[in-house]
């Protein structure tokens, strides 16, 4: 049973601990940072949720929110941050943020975790991209409405539309593909908008890919199942985080 979730937090929860986080985790479009609270206090010390525009914080009519726009105010906060090396944790559409942050600056990722990464290629369509929701909808708790309401509101439904249309054009594939640092992908088994086969297809990309199915969840799984998620992901946020600095 989810637990109600306090107001919303502050844009950003900044490190916990003494010094830089080493683990940096991004909400999805239209998501709070709530969303991956749960998650990052279960890692434990170092870490942070950053907040973006569409991911986090509401946007401006002028501000660009495609991926790569993004994945530049996203290095910037790390800077920010004192972060020089971090695993970058992505829900759904941040992960393809996450992923050309790390395409960007490969040298300050020293892993990627990608939960129910965006857009499938056979799916990038307005009509298929609702069908998967639909189909996942169904599989979500019915606490969540009231909860993805607050926060689809705090952000504004036509700024979650601009980034989701950039969103479905991105192409995360031949970003992973390039890339030298490891991969965690990770879905919940009732996840039709990261089905299977995707992530699969995305693994089979390079060796240093790995694709996990849950044993519970569907797509938004950082809220609805955060201890079953920490366990699919803590070997190997252990195995690849840095040493603090």
């Amino acid at each position: 049973m989810l637990r109600r979730r306090v107001p919303l937090a502050p844009p950003d929860l900044l490190r916990r601990g003494g010094g830089p986080p080493t683990v940096v985790a991004v909400p999805g479009n239209g998501l709070s940072v709530d969303g991956w609270r749960a998650p990052t206090r279960l890692l434990g010390s170092g870490t942070a949720v950053v907040a973006l525009p569409s991911f986090g914080l509401p946007a401006r009519r002028a501000d660009p929110l495609d991926p790569a726009s993004n994945a530049e105010r996203l290095l910037g906060r790390l800077d920010e941050l004192g972060v020089r090396r971090a695993v970058l944790l992505g829900h759904s559409a941040s992960c393809q943020l996450v992923a050309e942050a790390a395409r960007r600056a490969p040298e300050r990722v020293a892993g990627l975790v990608l939960v129910g990464p965006t857009t499938d290629p056979v799916a990038a369509t307005w009509p298929r991209l609702a069908g998967r929701w639909l189909a996942t909808a169904a599989h979500e708790p019915p606490t969540q409405v009231s909860l993805l309401a607050r926060d689809y509101t705090h952000g504004g439904l036509i700024t979650f539309a601009r980034a989701m249309d950039r969103a479905r054009h991105h192409a995360i594939g031949p970003v992973l593909a390039a890339g030298p640092w490891p991969v965690l992908l990770v879905r919940g088994p009732d996840d039709h908008i990261a089905p299977a086969d995707w992530l699969d297809r995305l693994a089979a990309l390079r060796p240093g890919i790995t694709a996990v199915t849950m044993p519970m969840g569907a797509h938004m799984v950082p809220v609805t199942h955060p201890h079953e998620l920490v366990a699919a992901m803590r070997g190997f946020v252990s195995a690849v985080r840095p040493a603090p600095s």
